[in-house]
């Protein structure tokens, strides 16, 4: 009974002009997918039929990937020579000023090397004085050039040892020129590079560390990130200089710029490429090893679209109706894509083309269809 007043709700809205007919003799339907009309049902049901068009419909390619640093970017902190931790207040995560100490070492051969430097030093001062003192007497021949030789090795020996005594107090950062027998000390000051944060601790306090060990792992965020794997058909559609929109699945609201600085040329055995963006405003929340995700807009995408209204939904899919014959229409299954301004991508467009297909009031005819295929 609920299907019969259906039906003649159907009837009602496609016109009054064949109210007189008895409905079985007014409606046909072929295997449950079609609809067969009487001229005066078509003509008051105002159905309008079109075909596919091609329309620029901007599409997303949604990718996933993680931040990254490259090489130069990301330090690797050590000593050369070997101490104690004394004192350090890094925590993974915490931002760096250049120049900023980030941590303080204690050993005796610090003290070591800072007094061979200055015994040196002192040597190498008298050393001199007396290299040129000879270097005169010879010019006047009033000493041997044996004598005066002797004066220049010695001389030139303690020159070299230290200038290399100072190459080694500045890799320990003590500036060998600042250096008195006033401010030896066995403290040492690790200073931060540049500025940026901290990406690893992996020292305590006491702990002694050799200089094979890494103290601590620095990011430069200058060049930070983000590497997406996009798979290989979708690559053709990007370029460098491209904008996108990636996001963390914790935070997907909040929304960062990106651009693409480079495509890899390298597929991978999943089918994908690298694609690495650069931030275009970094946000110190964002951590190298950090996974995010991206949608990249493709603009002008030419494809077969149809008008939404031109759409039909049963049983959680997509339909059409095409002209197959006189007042006939048949439903057949559409694979729909993006949506732009009201208009849908056909995917399997080819069953479509120069095909008459129902852009406007599909839903008249999919009412009356089911609800006859109910009696």
């Amino acid at each position: 009974m609920k299907n019969i007043l259906i039906l003649l709700l159907f009837f009602f809205i496609v016109g009054c002009g064949t109210r007189n007919e008895p409905l079985s003799s007014t409606i046909e339907t072929i295997n449950g997918n079609s609809i067969t009309l009487t001229d005066g049902q078509l003509k008051s049901s105002d159905i309008v039929l079109g075909n596919l068009e091609q329309k620029n419909i901007s599409r997303l390619i949604k990718v996933s990937g993680k931040i990254d640093v490259p090489p130069q970017n990301l330090v690797s902190v050590s000593i050369p020579l070997g101490g104690y931790l004394k004192s350090t207040k890094l925590l993974p995560g915490m931002h760096l000023s250049k120049g900023e100490t980030i941590a303080t070492l204690e050993d005796q051969q610090y003290i070591q090397i800072q007094q061979d430097y200055l015994t040196t030093k002192s040597k190498a001062e008298m050393a001199e004085a007396e290299y040129l003192r000879q270097k005169e007497l010879n010019e006047s021949k009033a000493s041997s050039d044996k004598v005066f030789q002797q004066a220049k090795t010695e001389y030139t020996f303690l020159k070299i040892t230290l200038n290399a005594l100072a190459e080694k107090l500045k890799l320990i950062n003590i500036d060998p020129q600042n250096l008195t027998t006033d401010n030896i000390s066995k403290d040492i000051n690790i200073y931060a590079p540049f500025d940026g944060f901290v990406s690893k601790v992996n020292v305590n306090i006491g702990k002694y560390v050799t200089p094979s060990d890494v103290l601590f792992e620095l990011v430069n965020p200058k060049d930070i990130h983000l590497n997406l794997h996009v798979f290989e058909k979708d690559l053709i559609q990007l370029s460098v200089g491209q904008k996108l929109m990636a996001y963390t699945n914790s935070n997907p609201e909040n929304k960062h710029k990106c651009e693409i600085i480079l495509i890899s040329k390298d597929i991978g055995p999943e089918g994908t490429a690298e694609v690495h963006c650069h931030f275009e405003d970094y946000d110190k929340n964002l951590l190298p090893g950090m996974y995010m995700n991206a949608d990249i807009e493709i603009n002008n995408n030419k494809t077969y679209a149809v008008p939404e209204e031109a759409l039909v939904s049963f049983e959680g899919k997509n339909y059409l109706f095409i002209i197959t014959g006189k007042n006939q229409f048949t439903m057949a299954e559409a694979e729909t894509g993006e949506k732009e301004n009201y208009w849908i991508e056909i995917r399997n467009n080819t069953m479509f083309q120069n095909k008459q297909i129902v852009i406007h009031n599909a839903y008249i005819l999919l009412m009356g269809m089911k609800n006859k295929g109910e009696e």
